[in-house]
Formats: structure tokens, sequence, C-alpha cells
């Protein structure tokens, strides 16, 4: 069979990229076509065969690090996107990115974050190798990953930035074959000088709360832009122009979000209407509501992005508010991606595959804390048109614990004279809000009846 199209992923290191790299790629893929950014900061090309020759000449030649058809070398994520214009507090600044960017001689073969735990743009947990600055200046915390597997170890002793390059390459040859690297710690701290510092400070990470990604925004070195698309594809023609504005109004660089999105930096005020003239000529919105902007899909799954923008229209559609929380689709196999939320497609055992008979399984975050690697079954085997009651219900039960017991009644009514009402009380499972019996395990999710509580038993609706 003849391959119609090949992927060809571009690492973009740390989520930066020099408008002029980023300027030959888009020369070199060809007029008429699109990119796609991944949720590690990678950039997608689908390339017909009979381009892909030139294509990867013109890709070697610009000094970009890309795979055809493979992803044998996760692009390093870092927060560097965030700095200056939703972070600033702390040490970490452009420049301690880049150095640390730089030191690496050679891609990674394992899943690499570099981040700063005050920002909430982009997410600290999900690499393999794990570095979260500490209070320390230039040194790191280090949470390690076992591939394959959602065990996490912390690292004893804070990284100094200079040398997170050189243990990321020790580690990567150590972990593949080492099911305990606890064992290893002394022997690899032995083998060189690495500056170790003991933490001050246990790692502490703060509330999540996305923020505003997209549109206009103004910060102390002028205005930054963020653009996002719905479908995920970025025109090449407008990438293209994009660069030549950029180059021609001195912003040297753009950077990619995990959300799939980009992101401006540096723009003067003077040269806003040159990139409102841009967005209009390539008709792009930059004024999406933020419970659509909270959504993520796997890379490259159609099946995924059409189920999120059904869920994005229907969350439109009931006005639901997402403050606090973050959701992703699942509907391949492998590691949970970075939600609060997370709707997971069932493995379709039918004998004819039919999309009708396709079932999804709704799971949260322990404490709807995304950093979090631990998920909980809310509700299983559910039909797509069904999901969307419950993620609002759920949503109802997150603003509910942040509200504390009694606090939204308080609210409500502390000016009001109210007559006292009996409540009639139920037994509610913790884990995944089911009405139970007050003995014996819970019918969906199987959990004790130590892990029930007593609620009040739910209003009728309607």
């Amino acid at each position: 069979m003849i391959r119609r199209q090949h992927i060809v992923k571009v690492n973009l290191p740390g989520g930066v990229v020099p408008a002029g790299l980023l300027l030959a790629i888009a020369e070199a893929a060809g007029a008429g076509g699109e990119a796609r950014f991944g949720s590690r900061q990678q950039l997608f090309l689908e390339v017909r065969p009979e381009r892909l020759d030139s294509l990867t000449r013109s890709l070697t030649e610009a000094g970009a690090f890309f795979e055809v058809d493979a992803d044998e070398y996760p692009n390093i994520m870092s927060s560097y996107v965030s700095e200056n214009i939703l972070h600033s507090a702390g040490w970490t600044r452009e420049s301690v990115y880049k150095d640390i960017l730089d030191a690496f001689d050679a891609p990674p073969r394992v899943k690499v974050n570099i981040c700063d735990p005050g920002q909430n743009l982009v997410p600290i947990h999900t690499g393999h190798l794990n570095f979260v600055a500490s209070t320390v200046g230039n040194y790191w915390h280090l949470l390690v990953r076992y591939p394959g597997t959602e065990r996490v170890w912390e690292w004893p002793s804070l990284v100094y930035s200079g040398n997170i390059a050189r243990l990321c390459k020790v580690l990567e040859e150590a972990l593949p074959g080492s099911a305990d690297l606890e064992a290893r710690y002394a022997t690899i701290m032995e083998s060189e000088q690495w500056l170790p510092q003991p933490a001050p400070d246990p790692l502490a990470v703060p509330e999540f709360a996305l923020p505003y990604y997209e549109g206009f925004n103004r910060y102390a070195q002028g205005l930054w832009l963020g653009v996002y698309r719905r479908d995920e594809r970025f025109p090449l023609s407008f990438l293209r122009d994009a660069c030549q504005l950029a180059l021609g109004t001195k912003v040297a660089q753009f950077f990619v979000t995990p959300w799939k999105s980009l992101v401006i930096k540096g723009i003067a005020p003077r040269d806003r209407k040159g990139w409102d003239i841009l967005l209009g000529r390539y008709l792009i919105n930059v004024r999406h509501a933020l419970n659509e902007l909270c959504w993520q899909s796997e890379d490259l799954s159609e099946e995924g992005l059409t189920l999120k923008n059904f869920l994005v229209r229907q969350f439109d559609k009931e006005d639901v508010r997402t403050w606090g929380l973050c959701f992703a689709v699942q509907v391949q196999q492998g590691s949970a991606p970075f939600a609060s939320i997370l709707v997971r497609k069932r493995p379709n055992t039918s004998a004819n595959q039919r999309k009708a008979l396709d079932r999804y399984d709704i799971l949260y975050a322990r404490d709807f804390n995304p950093h979090e690697r631990e998920y909980v079954l809310f509700r299983k085997e559910i039909e797509k048109e069904h999901l969307t009651p419950y993620l609002v219900s759920l949503c109802k039960y997150y603003y509910e614990l942040r509200s504390g017991e009694g606090d939204i009644a308080h609210h409500v009514y502390g000016e009001r004279r109210v007559d006292t009402v009996e409540v009639e009380m139920v037994y509610q499972c913790k884990h995944c809000l089911t009405i139970t019996e007050p003995e014996g395990t819970c019918p969906v999710c199987e959990a004790d009846a130590t892990d029930f509580v007593r609620v009040p038993k739910p209003m009728p609706v309607g």
C-alpha cells in the first residue's frame, strides 16, 4: 500500500523557535500546507512522499532536528514561554532557560521537563525527568518518573542549572534498564562533580488555574500575542507571513505552548496594527472562551479532536464555568494526558467496530489537581451523547468542594430569614459520587463502605 502522507516532527527545544528558523521551516514545507503543534511544544508537518526529500534537505540545512514517522527523541518541554508574561516571580529568567537548553549537545531519548512551579501554563510532571525550580537560585528539584509507569521518585538533592543537560544524559542511560534508580544515586553522585545542594524547602506546587493565553496582552516589554486554532492547524502561509512581520519589527522568536498554540512576545505597541492586519487576512479569531482553551486532545488525533470539539460546543451551550479545571480527551492507549478531568475511550470490542457502540469513562485527578498522576473513576461506559451531563455534574462537585461545606448556602441565604427544613440524608461514595447503600461496596467503582459519606439527598431536577 502506497503511503499518502509522511509525518515530519520537528523538535523545538523548550518550546522556543527563532523566527528565522520557523520561516525556513514554513518555506521548506511549501505553499498551501499546514503545520500543527504538539502537547510537548513540538511541530508537525504532513508531507507527501514526493516532497519528503526536498523538505528533509532544507530542514537539515536550516539546522532543525526532525524525525520522519517517528518520535524516538521527545521534545524538551519548558516554561520558558510563560516568563515575563504569565509569571514574573522567582529567579528563573529567559537567560536561565537559554543556558540550560544550549547545554544539550544532543536531543534526549526520554521526556525532559524544565519548569517553574509558579506558572500554570506548562505541565510540571508530564516528563520522565522533571526539573522544577527550587527556592535556591539556579537549583532545581528533580522528579523522576519511570518510563511506562506512574511511579515518581524525587532525587534526594537539588540539581545545579549548569549540570541539567549532563545529568539527563547519565540518567537517560540508567532509566530504561533500572527498576530501582534510588539504589544507584550514590554511585552516580560519586562519579562526577555535580555541585549538589540539600533542598531547604519541600517542593510546593501552587493550586492549578490555567491562565488565559490568547489574544493581545500588555506586559513590561510591550505586547504579547497568543494564537489558538480550534482545528489545531496553522496555515504555512500564515506562519511565513508572521515570521516575515516579526523579523521586520525586531521580534526574534516564537513560542509554542502545550495547548498547541503560538505566543509572540515583544510586539511594540506601534506595530500592533500590522499584527491585526495579519490576523484579519487569515480570518484568525483570538478571543475564544476559556472553557474551550482548557481542553486538550492527543497529538494528531482526528478522532480525539472531533470529540473534544463536540464537548466544547456542549459546554458552550450549557455556559459551563471551568476556572481552575482543565480537561483532556484520550482515545488511544498510553499514559494519561495532563488533565483535572479526563474523558477516556474504552476499547471497542464489537465485531463491526461501529462508532455508535463506542463508550467512554470519565475520571478525575486526585483532588482535581492535574499535576497528580493518580486518577479516580467517576463514571464508566458512557455513550458520547450522555457525556456532557456527567461532566457538568463533576464540575459542580469540584466547586462545591472548593466552597467548603455550608459556604454556598451561607453566602446565598445569609441575609435572608429562612425556615428550617428537615433534610433527608443518604450515603454517597466519595470517589465516584454514586448514591449507594450504607453497607457493602460501591456498585460503580467498587470502593469499600468505609469510603461512603452521608450527604443530603439530591433534589430532582426539572
